[in-house]
């Protein structure tokens, strides 16, 4: 059945709820509905059971259920590693190490390497980032807005570039969907690897950061960033603190990664499933933090169990934001919204542009709605499709995808990161967002750039 100019207005309403309310989820559960009432002949009984069957067919599909549960343990792991005083150790051992890099480059690149370092979850690199590289930035006459320029330019784009993370559970998921659907064809993990190269504001972002870093480069409001007054703190460091807790269970789980590619794909590790080795690779980190921080007696048996449960549940608003990103993902898919958008486009636009704008209006909805997720959620099932129906390169408009939403999320006011790296800075909000600013236009106008040739190369 054609549904015709219904089949965008879906999307679009889901967009609208997400900047009025400001709430992913609940943008979600009103696209999916408004969808599902469109596919039910505007039944609201049948939309309402059909919404509520939905959610449990998804779980009767492995890899969905294996991705969500991926999701919820990551949350167990950022936990412990807070619990069990990792993070504060890799903290103070960094800190007395940064004494012998105390310089005003050294302190910036301090922030800068936490930042590449730490890419489990985009919160904790800033807030480790800042915490870390504060009193150095302050005692080098580094201004706290340049310190949050830092924290923020570096979080989102190296979890995205290093997808072993919530990031990569919920790009992997977005991607799966459309296959599964068969909008497109190929291995999920493959076409998220694939499209790491086209991640190009990512890429310009953490380039633009070395060379303000290298160069002492100030534009736009930073110009006038004074810094703070530095007061020598009375905290004794010791030397003692280590930063293994921390680095050996991320080294487990990277590692763990390529074996459960290779034995899911059956000694093929290009044949393996995505799902599945992150699910596995999870399971096993755990189970090492487990072992581990018991012999070392950083946390007993009931305390791992705490901070094991307390991290599954500060996850279920990412799991619920997975879960309804995969739903309207299967809603857009029925509805034929890319088909329709594609025959609508085809003779009014070059394929060549396509990319370019699929990074606009990503980067447009993210600034709008100040999440990068909600945006990849709403943004990647009609560029894939988009994508298949005009036979452009995939893995370019996942990447397209990607790197408008952390465009826009990384120049709005609104975002929880440009919030957080602020705060972990302790600079004020709105000078943040004002410093940032031109320097993420730049980055976001060499990436729009780079979309276009990447287009007009084919």
């Amino acid at each position: 059945m054609e549904y015709g100019i219904i089949s965008i207005v879906i999307p679009l309403l889901t967009i609208i709820l997400a900047i009025i309310t400001k709430d992913v989820i609940v943008s979600l559960l009103g696209g999916i509905f408004a969808g599902l009432l469109v596919l039910n002949d505007y039944h609201p009984l049948l939309a309402f059971i059909a919404l509520f069957d939905g959610i449990i067919a998804l779980f009767s599909e492995g890899w969905i259920a294996k991705t969500l549960i991926f999701s919820l343990l990551i949350g167990s792991v950022i936990k412990l590693l807070s619990s069990s005083g990792a993070v504060d150790s890799f903290v103070q051992w960094l800190s007395f190490k940064s004494q012998k890099i105390d310089s005003p480059k050294g302190a910036m690149l301090l922030a800068y390497v936490i930042g590449v370092v730490i890419f489990i979850e985009s919160s904790i690199t800033s807030l480790v980032a800042g915490t870390v590289a504060k009193p150095l930035c302050d005692k080098n006459a580094i201004s706290r807005e340049k310190l949050a320029y830092i924290c923020d330019s570096t979080s989102a784009p190296i979890c995205s570039l290093i997808p072993l993370n919530a990031w990569g559970a919920l790009l992997l998921g977005l991607i799966i969907t459309a296959i599964d659907s068969q909008v497109i064809s190929g291995d999920g993990l493959s076409l998220l690897i694939a499209s790491i190269p086209y991640n190009f504001y990512a890429f310009f972002t953490l380039g633009i950061v070395l060379l303000v870093i290298f160069y002492d480069i100030n534009i736009g409001a930073m110009k006038h960033a004074i810094p703070k007054v530095y007061h020598q703190s009375e905290q004794i460091i010791q030397s003692k603190n280590t930063p293994f807790p921390m680095l050996l269970p991320l080294i487990v789980m990277v590692i763990s990664v390529p074996f459960g590619l290779y034995l899911s794909g059956g000694g093929d590790i290009f044949k393996g499933s995505g799902s599945t080795s992150v699910y596995y690779a999870i399971i096993v980190t755990l189970l090492f933090m487990y072992l581990y921080y018991l012999s070392t007696k950083r946390l007993s048996h009931k305390a791992y169990f705490k901070g094991f449960y307390e991290g599954l549940g500060t996850m279920i608003p990412i799991m619920l934001i997975l879960l309804f990103a995969l739903f309207i993902g299967k809603v857009i898919g029925e509805l034929g919204t890319a088909l329709y958008l594609a025959d609508l486009l085809s003779g009014n636009i070059s394929p060549i542009f396509i990319p370019l704008l699929v990074f606009l209006v990503s980067g447009l909805t993210s600034f709008s709605t100040g999440t990068s997720w909600g945006t990849f959620s709403i943004m990647m099932p009609i560029g894939l499709a988009l994508g298949a129906t005009m036979d452009i390169h995939i893995p370019l408009i996942i990447g397209a995808v990607i790197s408008g939403g952390i465009f826009g999320d990384h120049a709005s006011p609104i975002s929880d990161s440009t919030i957080i790296s602020s705060m972990a800075a302790g600079c004020e909000h709105a000078e943040h967002v004002k410093t940032q600013l031109p320097y993420a236009l730049i980055g976001g106008g060499l990436a729009g750039f780079g979309f276009l040739m990447a287009g007009y190369m084919g």
